[in-house]
C-alpha cells in the first residue's frame, strides 16, 4: 500500500534514486545529482509556503520507502499532473495508486475542476496509468480528467 507525504530536506538520497537515468529517459531533464536534489528541494520548500499555493509535490511512500514523486501544478481551477517512480518499483501499480490519491486531493481538497497530464509517446506505461485513473485522451499523448 502506498501513501503520499510532503517532501523533506532529508529526501535528497531518495530523490537521486528516483530521478535516475532509467526513470528520466522520457523526460526533458537529466538525472539528479546530490547538488541538484538539494537545489530542487530548496526551491520546493519556498513553493510550500506560497499563498496561493500553485505547486504540490508529494513523495510516494511505500512501507516507509520513498519510491516516487507526484506533482500538481495549479493554475486557477485546473492543474497539470506529473509523476515519476524509481525504476526498481515499476509495474506494481504504485503510480496508478498515487495518481488516484492525488486526483482525490485535487478535486476534494483543492477544489479543481480539471487536471491535465501528458506523457512521452514511447512511455506506454504512463499511458496505461492515465487511462486506468480515468483520464480521457484529448490529443496525441495529452489527457484530461474532470471533477466528477
Amino acid at each position: 500500500m502506498i501513501s503520499l507525504r510532503e517532501l523533506h530536506p532529508d529526501d535528497v538520497p531518495a530523490l537521486q534514486r528516483i530521478y535516475s537515468e532509467p526513470s528520466v529517459r522520457h523526460l526533458p531533464r537529466p538525472a539528479m545529482t546530490g547538488a541538484s536534489a538539494i537545489a530542487w528541494l530548496t526551491a520546493y520548500a519556498a513553493e510550500q509556503r506560497a499563498i496561493p499555493r500553485t505547486l504540490y509535490c508529494f513523495g510516494i511512500d511505500h512501507a516507509g520507502d520513498l519510491i516516487g514523486v507526484v506533482k500538481l501544478r495549479v493554475e486557477g481551477t485546473t492543474a497539470a499532473l506529473s509523476y515519476i517512480l524509481r525504476d526498481d518499483t515499476w509495474g506494481h501499480g504504485h503510480a496508478t495508486a498515487a495518481v488516484a490519491l492525488v486526483l482525490d486531493f485535487a478535486f476534494r481538497t483543492v477544489r479543481l475542476t480539471s487536471v491535465t497530464a501528458k506523457h512521452h509517446p514511447d512511455n506506454h506505461a504512463s499511458a496505461r496509468v492515465l487511462a486506468k485513473t480515468g483520464f480521457t485522451r484529448t490529443g496525441h499523448c495529452t489527457y484530461i480528467h474532470h471533477a466528477a
